[in-house]
């Protein structure tokens, strides 16, 4: 069942989606060779809990880490742990908090100083492709047209589409209703209605679409090794359009990288 949040409702969700995209902002500052994942584990917690949230995933179905880290051919859910980040290394940094008693869910890939020109691009199409399932998020469409477009942008580069891990709605709860594929075809699937909010986030690989689970539970890898991308926003239906909740503005400005990408998204101006 679609849990349907009033405008007050989303403007909380805001304050805990905007609580992870600081976090993250604090985390890129700290993103380099030699750092661990568990450094920025805990920097991650203390920012989040300086804000006055909870760490969302710490406990959640048992994980027991603030951030899911995911380095290179690690899809999601990577564990942190003491091995220090590397040259040429990618890491996806997903993170979550509860604040107003609502989910904050966002991540982001990172360049560890200078990486592959294939990496770069591939990072680069998988957070383009975001924004094009993003737009597709609005009043009418359905679950399907955001997966479509996803998965053909991704699938036009001749990268492999995640299918067993989607986004998914947020509110109270980390997973709500409707699970949100990065593949589909359109016009299928749920249909969008004022007041929904969900978590977008395109997995995407270099080469095979397919992945394996590891022992520990948690960690997934793509079966071939090769290099995986993830980005994700939180987004809301508002007057019938796609509203960003999240954002990678402190992200952007711990990295002193200038973007326009989420203007369109949004119905009022933010500033940092």
């Amino acid at each position: 069942m679609i849990v349907v949040k009033t405008k007050e409702e989303i403007e909380l969700m805001r304050e805990a989606a905007l609580v992870v995209s600081k976090t993250l902002g604090e985390v890129a500052k700290a993103v380099k060779p030699g750092v661990t994942s568990l450094e920025l584990d805990k920097i991650a917690e203390e920012c989040i809990r300086d804000q006055g949230a909870i760490p969302g995933f710490l406990g959640l179905y048992d994980f027991p880490n603030t951030l899911c880290m995911s380095p290179n051919s690690q899809v999601v859910h990577g564990i942190p742990n003491n091995t220090p980040l590397v040259e040429g290394d990618i890491i996806s940094i997903d993170c979550g908090a509860i604040k107003n008693e609502f989910y904050g869910d966002h991540a982001y890939t990172f360049e560890i100083g200078e990486v592959a020109p294939e990496t770069k691009k591939l990072l680069q199409v998988t957070k383009e492709s975001l924004y094009v399932g993003i737009k597709e998020f609005k009043l009418g469409n359905r679950v399907g047209d955001v997966g479509y477009a996803i998965q053909k942008y991704c699938e036009n580069h001749g990268y492999g589409v995640v299918r067993e891990l989607v986004g998914h709605g947020l509110g109270r709860k980390m997973h709500e209703d409707p699970e949100m594929p990065n593949y589909g075809k359109r016009g299928r699937g749920k249909k969008f209605i004022e007041g929904m909010v969900v978590a977008i986030e395109p997995m995407i690989n270099l080469g095979t679409q397919r992945i394996k689970q590891h022992r520990d539970g948690w960690t997934i890898t793509t079966l071939d090794n090769k290099p995986s991308a993830h980005f994700e926003h939180d987004v809301a239906i508002v007057d019938g359009k796609p509203e960003l909740l999240s954002t990678f503005a402190y992200v952007y400005e711990a990295l002193g990288i200038e973007s326009d990408e989420e203007e369109e998204f949004r119905q009022k101006a933010f500033v940092i």
